[in-house]
């Protein structure tokens, strides 16, 4: 768990100031924002590749189209562009995004205080397999096959391009990959070595073999929905049927509380503590007691110094998958003993609107519950018309709600039972 109780600037929260988005039919915050806010799926028919229906039903994913690097990213040289994987740029985009979004100028942190930290599943997997494959001779014409071949380069490229000389790593740790970047962006800020980090995710896994993996496992974990993409994804729902494949990449600007007031940042909202448990369980299942997820989010919040009472919404990681479902819910009502459905404190899932993304998907919940606690305003769960009946609470299934609340909680969990929580304020001034 990242607990900063022991660190000397624990007094000085973490804050939110900069968040890009580059993701299916999104471009900027605020299309961000207003596709999951308003419940608009950027899920389609999948066009990336095809295969035999019988051997592979899978028709719908999140798909970016059109991707430009040189609206993000103006000032890269071709030469350099050239050599970069649609991967390594749209990473690169994002951050960039992020740290203009953050108003965080050239000269506004010290180039070794400033740190890049992301997270992905799989790397550079889409680049790899048409060179395995022998479909791609001019796969190692340039220099930039290094570049292209390696799962940290998104973060490394990012970093020299925006000045970045403090720490530069990308962590690799399936679905809690993204929460344990935050958590490792906490520490460095915490600790004083650096002062602002870019923290992100990117993943690329449109593609037959990831199909495949998530296919053998069998029915209700990847979604066959033909008829509507847009209603492919369906969590906590009786007739849930899996997940579709998101792809893109979203990185957030985090900073001391009190670096980013005295620049007159706006602020988004704080981060105030990570946990992470490997419960040392099922390779490929979580505990369904809910009893484990329910006892790290009881520390991640003592570590902050709140509790279970006081939170006022849940992310949940809402692959749409029955085990995840279930281990959610029971999470809920293992922490609220004492009420009904009724009384539970909302989750929702942005799963339907951009597909599972993997090692980016905490990212892309820490940024969706950053911007509802900074609106004030859930977003809800889409195409959630019949609950399961184990699933029969408050899932914002109606719409965007305006509220009123002051933490939130969002859920990651990862094959090798691996668990994490990230506890979330407002920031007011």
């Amino acid at each position: 768990m990242t607990d900063l109780s022991d660190l000397p600037a624990v007094l000085d929260p973490v804050v939110v100031t900069g968040v890009g988005t580059v993701l299916p039919g999104t471009r900027s915050v605020s299309e961000f924002w207003q596709h999951i806010s308003r419940g608009r799926s950027q899920i389609g028919p999948l066009t990336r590749f095809d295969g035999p229906a019988e051997t592979l039903p899978v028709h719908a994913a999140a798909e970016i189209h059109g991707f430009d690097h040189t609206a993000h990213l103006p000032d890269l040289d071709p030469s350099h562009a050239r050599k970069y994987s649609r991967e390594i740029l749209v990473a690169m985009s994002a951050l960039a995004q992020a740290r203009a979004d953050a108003g965080l100028g050239a000269g506004d942190i010290e180039p070794r205080r400033l740190s890049v930290v992301f997270s992905s599943s799989r790397g550079p997997l889409a680049w790899w397999q048409p060179v395995i494959r022998g479909e791609d001779p001019a796969a190692f014409d340039d220099k930039g096959a290094m570049f292209r071949g390696l799962p940290g380069s998104p973060a490394s490229l990012s970093a020299i391009h925006t000045g970045a000389q403090g720490l530069v790593t990308t962590v690799s740790n399936a679905c809690v990959g993204g929460h344990q970047a935050i958590g490792l962006a906490l520490r460095e800020l915490a600790s004083g070595s650096s002062d602002a980090v870019l923290v992100g995710g990117h993943e690329f896994p449109i593609l037959p073999e990831v199909a495949h993996c998530y296919r053998a496992l069998g029915r209700g974990v990847l979604s066959a929905e033909s008829a509507d993409p847009t209603r492919a994804v369906r969590p906590y729902s009786a007739d849930r049927e899996g997940f579709a494949l998101g792809e893109g990449s979203v990185v957030l600007c985090l900073e001391r509380e009190s670096t980013a007031r005295a620049r007159n940042a706006r602020v988004y909202a704080r981060i105030l503590s990570h946990a992470s448990l490997n419960e040392a369980g099922h390779p490929t299942t979580m505990d369904l007691t809910g009893k484990i997820t329910a006892g790290l989010v009881v520390e991640a919040l003592e570590a902050a110094g709140r509790a279970p009472e006081d939170v006022g919404y849940f992310c949940g990681h809402g692959t749409a998958t029955r085990y995840n479902d279930l281990a959610e819910s029971r999470a809920l009502r293992a922490l609220y003993p004492d009420r009904g459905p009724a009384g539970l404190p909302p989750i929702s899932s942005n799963k339907p609107i951009y597909g599972h993304t993997f090692g980016l998907a905490g990212i892309i919940n820490a940024a969706a519950t950053a911007l509802m606690l900074h609106h004030q305003r859930l977003a809800p769960t889409i195409n959630l018309t019949t609950p399961d009946p184990e699933c029969d609470h408050d899932h914002v299934a109606e719409g965007a709600r305006d509220t009123s609340f002051d933490l939130a909680v969002s859920l990651s969990f990862a094959f090798g039972s691996q668990t994490s929580v990230l506890a979330m304020a407002t920031a007011r001034s």
